[in-house]
């Protein structure tokens, strides 16, 4: 017993180290749009399309990135896409056209997330840890890319002020090639033998024939529109409001840390209630605290306050949404089950960075879009209220 939880200790570790770059680096792209559109002359539509297109392809890459991670592990998976990742930076910091941006910043780093983010390793977590800790687990896990979040935007800042955003680029790439080595932490092997045996073809129609797996995505859709509008958009936005620069990081610094409050108790409540309804309530709150920001004039301290509130809901969730498959379809497919969700998400995630830069392009303003995200979120907390969370036919069958 002591050695299975030295090497699900050290997996965790791992995982968390993994997150904490992957997506530490990932939150400070909205800190470049400025500086790029200005240097190279471009609207905001191009850096935003560019970001779109990366949480688009991310999204597309995830369940061949999942599906690989269960059947071989994921040490493989990550060490690939940390090298995509890396490369990509380094590229995007060389951009001199939108085609050179969209292909570092969008296909290269979008495939390296991939396999460096969340539904690889919460995967890993899931098959760790004992059933009634994976909700928490994997909401430790979550929290370690928001800590992320809060200790490398300063960090991504200082760089654009001290080398320049291409030499930015080019550090954090150095950076994020750390997590190759990492991946020796992620001895994961899927032998999720006290299920039933699945063939691939089989998991994906019951995932699909499954209303509560299609309410799950449809709801995370909602989610993506959301925090990349806001992770990319918000620095420029509170710039528009004539505030100064260190305003948009230190909130979106906020943000990364209270997430990691947020996320920690998500999945622990996650373990005590039903996560379907915990998800309606979370975007409920959400509508809420959106509505009170752009009902009042934007200073730095309601800006400080929206942030600290959104962190609280930020990758929230993500334990509890990864927690519901879990708990519904098992381990054995969870990584690829879980990025089959993930697309949704990250669908919303190409509409909420793209929409935002396009509609700002043509009106002026990000008031559509503040109001789209508000409809949006009674629209998920309505789809993930009728959400049944007890195992398949399949596993409960097993477990009789």
């Amino acid at each position: 017993m002591g050695s299975v939880w030295r090497k699900s200790f050290w997996i965790m570790a791992g995982s968390a180290l993994i997150l904490f770059l992957s997506l530490g680096i990932r939150h400070g792209f909205g800190l470049f749009l400025a500086p790029i559109s200005t240097e190279l002359g471009w609207g905001r539509e191009v850096f935003a399309f560019a970001l779109a297109l990366q949480n688009l392809v991310w999204g597309l890459a995830q369940p061949f990135a999942g599906a690989l991670a269960d059947r071989v592990g994921a040490a493989r998976t990550i060490l690939i896409g940390g090298l995509l990742y890396a490369l990509g930076l380094v590229l995007m910091g060389y951009a001199d056209s939108p085609l050179s941006l969209s292909v570092s910043a969008g296909l290269l780093i979008g495939v390296g997330l991939s396999g460096t983010s969340f539904s690889v390793l919460l995967g890993v977590v899931g098959r760790a840890v004992p059933p009634e800790k994976r909700s928490v687990a994997m909401g430790i896990a979550a929290a370690a890319g928001s800590l992320g979040q809060f200790a490398m935007l300063p960090g991504s800042l200082g760089l654009i002020q001290w080398l320049g955003w291409a030499a930015a680029l080019v550090v954090l790439g150095a950076v994020a090639a750390l997590i190759m080595p990492l991946a020796a932490f992620i001895k994961d092997r899927p032998q999720a033998t006290h299920e039933p045996a699945q063939t691939l073809g089989d998991a994906l129609r019951e995932a699909f024939g499954h209303a509560g797996f299609r309410l799950l995505a449809f709801g995370f859709f909602v989610c993506g529109f959301q925090v990349v509008f806001i992770g990319v958009h918000l620095p420029a936005y509170l710039v528009d409001q004539h505030l100064p620069v260190m305003v948009g990081t230190t909130v979106l610094a906020l943000v990364g840390l209270f997430n990691v409050f947020g996320t920690y108790i998500a999945g622990w409540l996650g373990g005590r209630y039903a996560k379907p309804r915990l998800l309606s309530g979370l975007y409920l709150i959400r509508a809420a605290v959106i509505a009170l920001f752009i009902a009042f004039p934007v200073t730095a301290w309601t800006a400080y306050a929206f942030g600290v509130a959104m962190g609280l809901l930020w990758l929230s969730t993500v334990p509890l949404t990864n927690g519901a498959v879990a708990t519904m379809f098992g381990v054995r497919n969870l990584s690829m089950l879980g990025g089959i969700v993930f697309l949704m998400h990250q669908v919303g995630s190409f509409l909420g960075g793209w929409l935002g830069g396009y509609l700002f392009d043509r009106t002026g303003s990000y008031d559509l879009v503040w109001y789209l995200c508000i409809a949006l979120s009674f629209l998920a907390a309505a789809l993930n209220w009728p959400i049944q969370e007890r195992p398949v036919a399949r596993l409960q069958k097993a477990l009789a």
